[in-house]
């Protein structure tokens, strides 16, 4: 695919999300999706609420979705993969807009983070921990730390791992900079969209979370890259600074690896294993090209 080619999805991907909103649907069925996908977790293994964590594995994971993601398919091979070796797995469907029921994590990200800190509160309920881990991917890399660091989630949470998030914003391979370009652009992208538009490199959102430090103390953070990834770019604006962070790029576990923004998320076990060692560091196992068969 040539190089242009590839860097047009992104912005795809922003145009279909400012024409979904303009598409009517009926409240009843976006209410009977969510119950399918919840239904379709719980026989999968995870969103199990009669789980209780174990002595090996204490704190609840509860699994953040991306941007146009939800609580289910972003997490048909993580969450299994966590729930073999022994974790109890929770996921949520996010920013949800209104007439919207097939894309999640398009609303306002500090609104999305308020969804999240309830259902942490109702994970710590129903599994009787004090604390849980914190897995996100993109976007659910990213609001999380809206919850830490304004919302008193530092108190609930023990790790956070972000795969491929976009913590300092994005610039869609340069594309972003296009937009002051195009008259009302970016008035769109923030009435239709507002996730995205808080996601592109330099927002006001992002200027405010990151102000005074990207992290907060009492959380271990690990951030997971790939050099190959198309959505959040540069790849090094999603690692993080401050104390208690591990970045990590995943080619220098594997050069093999060709994972780009998706794909690390939604089928790297190269990507997963290192996301068990960051929750459970004690037991850690070097990551190389063979853990994709581990």
């Amino acid at each position: 695919m040539l190089p242009w080619k590839r860097a047009l999805r992104p912005l795809a991907a922003l145009l279909l999300a400012a024409v979904a909103t303009a598409v009517p649907v009926a409240t009843a069925q976006a209410e009977t999706q969510a119950e399918t996908q919840s239904a379709s977790a719980a026989n999968r293994g995870w969103n199990d609420y009669s789980c209780k964590p174990s002595a090996a594995h204490p704190r609840p994971v509860v699994l953040v979705h991306g941007t146009f993601a939800n609580g289910v398919d972003n997490w048909l091979a993580l969450a299994p993969y966590l729930v073999n070796r022994g974790y109890c797995v929770f996921s949520l469907d996010y920013g949800q807009l209104p007439g919207v029921p097939l894309f999640y994590g398009l609303g306002p990200i500090d609104k999305s983070a308020e969804q999240l800190a309830a259902f942490v509160d109702k994970v710590l309920a129903a599994t009787g921990a004090a604390e849980t881990d914190l897995v996100g991917h993109s976007q659910g890399g990213l609001m999380p730390r809206y919850y830490l660091k304004f919302l008193g989630g530092a108190a609930e949470v023990h790790t956070f791992v972000g795969i491929a998030p976009s913590n300092h914003g994005t610039t869609l391979n340069g594309l972003t900079h296009l937009l002051k370009y195009f008259p009302g652009a970016d008035d769109l992208l923030t009435t239709a969209t507002p996730a995205l538009a808080q996601q592109v490199a330099g927002s006001a959102f992002l200027t405010r979370l990151n102000a005074g430090g990207d992290t907060v103390p009492g959380v271990r953070y690990t951030v997971l890259a790939t050099r190959y990834d198309e959505v959040v770019t540069p790849y090094r604006s999603q690692f993080l600074s401050g104390s208690d962070v591990r970045n990590v790029l995943i080619q220098d576990l594997c050069p093999l690896d060709l994972s780009e923004h998706a794909a690390l998320g939604l089928l790297d076990r190269i990507a997963f294993h290192e996301v068990t060692n960051a929750l459970d560091p004690a037991h850690a196992t070097a990551t190389t090209c063979l853990s994709v068969v581990g």
